[in-house]
């Protein structure tokens, strides 16, 4: 059944130009915005074909069939894009037909494409886009498009001809094909044809799909189709799309350990990691101070983070899985996350570590099937002990962290000598990122609320704040602190705000701050109606859990937030003493696998007394975890949210 079905679509798409006719049954019969209607475009059929060279070279003819739902999906479709890199890959937009609901039949003129830059923000390593102006639509039309590509993803070394075009692993060849998308399809099918003698390995990861292998044009090809793609209704937090939505990943490289071996032999024969005199100078100045091993690792690793600016340019060779040369990122100061990468290995190296570059994916999941899901480049190093230890030089500038806690649960592949399995990042232990607040205060009986506070933060919470301070002017931070303290109380008289110095992180973020906010309680002749200033969300903007949409009852997919985190909040008020409790706000206990809470009120000797724990135990969190973690938010918030209420005697 699978092979007739397979055999009709395929006669069903080789049918173009002169005979329209089966094209415009098509579209009569797809449907309309009735069928649709919360849909501006739907894509009748998505086709692609790919042929696999013995060098891994890939001709790949892409075939689309849109039809036009509403207005804003005809502005969509005004223009045919296509996005590329003229480095490894080649486009070319080959017809285009318009299939208008009168019946007329217009074939645009590819010779007018056009070839611009693509916009880029920070990495300008020159993508560019072919672009194609289809004009006014109408809701009912309908437009088909040719594209071809040779190619691949990636840039390695620019060559001359089609060499450029061969994927750096040569001979391999790697596809990641997404079934999902933001408007619906009716039927979606990929090809791929393969030298026989190659060894080819996939999986259709998150749903099912129709397969056929079958010879042809005298190598192996690998179809699959899938029908009635409909969007995927996303969740507040949820993980990246491509961990949950319908995906193929197809190789030929036989497993990871493999990957890892080439990577680390095409960066040891680029040369990416020798040593210059200048950088021998600079490393022994660096590490004039250090005390032991790991204190020499960290000033090495801070100094790269913290003196090497991101922003990516195109500097010729070298732009994909090559990294440049320690000696050029030396030099300018500037790149990206494997430029980072490049100069703190020659660095580890030079000051006598053993270390190599690493590949990740940081937002995403990377799968078993060895296609190259990355988009990060990190450091490791082995320690006297034997383990390895990763060092993260673009995600750590001016935080205590060698390497960033968000970005655990985060798969990564080494680049060793003898080759290494893809690995995981593991949960950093809630405590590591605690964020405590312990004030000291008095009520008095006009309503005017003094005391003081300080806040302490590790880990993650310490680079919240830090983070917010080292990316603006110094002058700024008293005025960003008094904003903060203003969201309390307008009212607010800040005494003393003692806060240091966010560029030096040799210790964890202390601050301290006393205040006086006159009429801060409401008072009438019966009652005094205030929050404790610790429980109100205190420099909320550096928290991000607290805005988590807790409406969601249920989770179908995994979700994440930004770290694991402990968050202890402590406040005694002295309140007044002809005042005692009528209203004392009060949330349940929570204990699960995603987050814990315990938080209460007292009084005792005229004093009143706030304690409040929460516990948020990873940062990749499955479906069965969400009960827990949005009540512990929710108790957290509930504290911020209803005021305690004393009765005046």
């Amino acid at each position: 059944m699978i092979k007739k079905l397979f055999v009709l679509f395929v006669l069903i798409f080789s049918i173009i130009g002169a005979d329209a006719n089966p094209i415009k049954d098509l579209i009569r019969n797809s449907g309309n915005s009735k069928n649709y209607p919360k849909d501006d475009l739907l894509i009748i059929f998505d086709s692609t074909k790919v042929d696999v060279q013995e060098t891994g070279l890939s001709y790949v003819n892409f075939h689309a069939l849109y039809k036009i739902l509403t207005t804003k999906g005809a502005k969509r479709m005004s223009v045919v894009k296509f996005d590329y890199d003229p480095l490894s890959a080649f486009v070319e937009i080959r017809k285009v037909v318009i299939y208008r609901k009168s019946g007329k039949i217009e074939e645009l003129d590819v010779s007018n494409e056009l070839d611009y830059p693509a916009p880029a923000r920070m990495i300008y390593w020159g993508a560019r886009q072919k672009m194609l102006e289809i004009g006014r639509l109408e809701t009912g039309d309908a437009v088909e498009v040719f594209m071809f590509r040779k190619g691949f993803t990636y840039a390695l070394l620019q060559e001359n001809g089609d060499e450029q075009y061969i994927p750096p692993m040569r001979g391999h060849f790697y596809d990641i094909v997404n079934f999902w998308s933001s408007d619906p399809i009716i039927t979606k099918f990929y090809q791929t044809k393969i030298p026989e003698n190659k060894f080819v390995q996939y999986k259709f990861y998150n749903g099912d799909v129709d397969s056929l292998i079958q010879k042809m044009d005298g190598k192996i090809a690998y179809s699959f189709t899938k029908k009635n793609i409909s969007k995927i209704k996303r969740e507040p937090g949820m993980v990246a799309l491509s961990d949950i939505a319908p995906k193929l990943l197809i190789s030929t490289s036989p497993d990871w350990e493999a990957k890892s071996q080439w990577f680390y032999g095409v960066n040891e024969d680029f040369g990416s990691f020798n040593s210059t005199p200048e950088i021998d100078k600079k490393i022994k100045e660096i590490l004039q101070a250090a005390t032991n091993e790991l204190d020499s690792i960290s000033k090495l690793t801070h100094w790269v983070a913290d003196n090497m600016r991101y922003s990516g340019i195109s500097m010729g060779k070298g732009e994909g899985y090559t990294l440049h040369s320690g000696e050029m990122n030396f030099t300018d100061r500037c790149g990206v996350c494997k430029d980072k990468a490049s100069l703190l290995i020659t660095f580890l190296r030079a000051a006598g570590f053993e270390s190599y570059a690493a590949m990740t994916m940081a937002g995403s999941r990377i799968d078993r099937i060895p296609a190259d899901q990355f988009n990060h480049s990190v450091t490791i190093v082995k320690l006297k002990n034997g383990k390895y230890k990763i060092l993260d030089p673009t995600w750590v500038p001016f935080v205590r962290e060698l390497w960033s806690s968000r970005e655990q649960q985060q798969n990564y592949l080494m680049g060793l000598p003898d080759g290494a399995d893809l690995m995981e990042t593991p949960i950093s232990a809630a405590e590591n990122h605690y964020y405590k607040i312990i004030g000291i205060s008095e009520l008095f009986a006009d309503g005017t609320m003094k005391g003081e506070f300080t806040l302490e933060a590790e880990g993650q919470s310490d680079a919240a704040f830090r983070g917010g301070f080292v990316r603006t002017y110094y002058n700024y931070w008293y005025g960003v602190f008094e904003k903060e303290l203003m969201k309390i109380s307008p009212n607010i008289k800040i005494i003393e705000m003692n806060i240091p110095d966010f560029y030096d992180y040799s210790d964890p973020l202390k601050m301290k701050f006393k205040y006086e906010i006159p009429n801060y309680a409401i008072v009438t002749n019966e009652e005094i109606i205030f929050t404790p200033i610790v429980a109100s969300n205190l420099f909320k903007r550096f928290n991000s859990y607290l805005y988590t949409k807790t409406d969601v009852e249920e989770r179908k997919y995994n979700f994440r937030s930004s770290c694991s985190k402990l968050i202890e909040l402590n406040e005694e008020i002295k309140l007044p003493a002809f005042a005692e409790s009528t209203y004392l706000p009060e949330a349940e206990k929570v204990e699960g696998s995603g987050a814990d809470y315990t938080g209460n009120y007292k009084i005792e000797n005229q004093t009143l007394k706030l304690n409040e724990k929460i516990v948020l135990k990873k940062r990749i969190y499955e479906p069965a975890d969400w009960d827990s973690y949005k009540k512990a938010i929710e108790s957290q918030n509930k504290f911020a949210n209803e005021p305690v209420i004393l009765k005046i005697k």
